[in-house]
């Protein structure tokens, strides 16, 4: 039942984040605000890294041979050497909706007699389920929706110039 519950959520993430991009230009979807963070373009790609590098490798080598070593990670680094800031949002919209899908599709031929208490030691995290990567996999999307909902905000206020989108409520941080 947990992962089917999860796997509907990232569904319905995979869902959100194309439809609060639809219509999104490269120019907005390249732009950085001038405090630092990544660009929506870069969340997007970032997202579909993780789908292949991160957690569906990760889940699926814990429930298989959870003593076997991860393929190490560099997130932030990737998103600079792949140079994701510059790609068109369209394809890396596709990409990532392509990895979720077989994400979805993998977690699909899991049944509930998965033991989701399998345990890889990771070297600094320590102890991780299965079952606490499927979650963090769920929550990682809400995170990133949080970020993009931000750099919508933000860009709604660049925008508006020279009108106020003070109304609407404060942004958030």
């Amino acid at each position: 039942m947990l992962i089917a519950t999860f796997a509907a959520r990232l569904a319905a993430s995979g869902r959100a984040i194309p439809a609060l991009l639809e219509g999104m230009s490269d120019d907005d979807a390249r732009w950085r605000p001038a405090k630092g963070g990544w660009s929506i373009v870069e969340i997007v790609n970032h997202l579909a890294d993780e789908e292949t590098e991160d957690f569906r490798t990760r889940l699926r080598l814990t429930l298989e041979t959870p003593e076997a070593e991860w393929p190490g990670i560099d997130p932030e680094g990737a998103v600079l050497a792949r140079q994701h800031g510059e790609k068109p949002l369209a394809p890396s919209l596709a990409r990532f909706a392509d990895e979720r899908s077989s994400s979805l599709a993998w977690l699909a031929t899991l049944d509930d007699g998965v033991d989701l208490r399998r345990t890889h030691v990771h070297k600094v995290i320590g102890d991780l389920r299965a079952g606490d990567l499927l979650a963090s996999w769920a929550a990682h999307d809400v995170l990133h929706l949080r970020q993009l909902g931000v750099r919508l905000h933000q860009l709604v206020a660049k925008h508006a110039a020279p009108y106020s989108t003070d109304y609407a409520g404060p942004g958030v941080a």
